[in-house]
């Protein structure tokens, strides 16, 4: 491998007047500077940037641990993120738990030996336990898509008990009185919460609610949700996912089994990913801003990074959800 001393060799010149033309090129003299820039070509080195960040004390790399990246809601949270890291010099490494405790845990403990400058999270265990070791690290972390106290850390997140309320309230404004709740792992705070915020919706209504969980947030989960819902008697007239994928698997269940949707089975879902508008019936779908989620949690962990001696106070950001209705829910009045 190519080192700065073999450039140096190379080009007749010192260590450090490689260094300047490297990272301070100004200083150095056009000729000089021409003839190094020429050997670092033919020889091909690269800069160790590692190990200049080791000196410097501060990396460049941000982490993002985000809950399951085969979901496109985390994608755009990425993406949002990455914008934001990009627009102040930074890089993000993103890191998928998939939903698994002991996966997230490992994930930590990789990062804080990586010593990354900073972790955005959003956390599969949510009692803090698989944080602990990470949080004993001093490396500052923001949390994405859930809500903690700000003495504890920031937190950029969306108000899924409005969420789940919005989505209640729209099956019983289009006359359903029998709804069933299609929900995640209950380890999950945002799936309690959506559970939750359609309980608020339904009380004294009237409705009934029948709820039936899965062990993951996936189309296929959505599936077998789908043909466990086909067998409840009576069937419910309208269902709530609390994610857009189990609610295109549920979509998918229905139309395998002759279900008419929405005339037979209204659908609504929650995140409002690129793929519930182009559904074979378009999705209505509690909208969550998932890049701006990202670009704002980013931003925080930048403010809390860059003076590491005077570090702003923690804050927590929520949004608010805006329902968008298509054509998975029609009026029954």
């Amino acid at each position: 491998m190519v080192g700065i001393k073999d450039v140096a060799r190379r080009a007749g010149v010192s260590i450090g007047t490689v260094s300047n033309v490297v990272n301070r090129p100004h200083i150095v003299s056009p000729a000089t500077r021409s003839r190094v820039l020429s050997v670092i070509e033919e020889l091909g080195y690269v800069r160790d940037e590692s190990a200049r960040q080791l000196r410097a004390g501060r990396s460049r790399i941000m982490a993002l641990l985000v809950l399951d990246l085969a979901n496109p809601f985390f994608v755009d949270v990425a993406r949002g993120a990455e914008q934001a890291a990009h627009d102040a010099g930074l890089s993000v490494i993103t890191c998928n738990s998939g939903q698994r405790v002991d996966r997230e845990e490992s994930y930590l403990s990789l990062l804080a030996e990586q010593r990354v400058r900073g972790l955005l999270l959003s956390p599969v265990d949510t009692s803090g336990a698989a944080l602990e070791t990470f949080r004993r690290s001093g490396i500052p972390y923001v949390f994405v898509d859930r809500k903690v106290p700000a003495d504890e850390a920031s937190s950029v997140s969306v108000d899924d008990l409005a969420g789940g309320e919005l989505a209640g309230r729209h099956l019983l404004e289009t006359g359903h009185r029998h709804i069933a709740f299609v929900n995640g792992p209950r380890i999950l705070t945002q799936c309690r919460d959506r559970e939750q915020g359609l309980r608020t919706a339904l009380e004294g209504s009237g409705a009934e609610l029948s709820v039936i969980e899965t062990a993951e947030l996936d189309v296929v989960s959505g599936r077998d949700a789908g043909a466990r819902l086909l067998g409840v008697s009576p069937r419910p007239t309208a269902v709530f996912c609390a994610n857009d994928l189990l609610a295109l698997g549920v979509l998918q269940a229905m139309v395998g089994a002759g279900v008419r949707v929405p005339d037979e089975m209204a659908i609504v879902g929650y995140d409002d990913i690129e793929f519930a508008g182009a559904a074979a019936v378009p999705l209505t779908s509690v909208r969550q801003p998932a890049r701006r989620l990202g670009q704002t949690a980013a931003e925080l962990l930048i403010a809390e990074t860059a003076d590491p001696g005077n570090r702003p106070a923690h804050r927590s950001v929520v949004f608010k959800p805006e329902l968008v209705v298509r054509a998975s829910t029609q009026s029954r009045r």
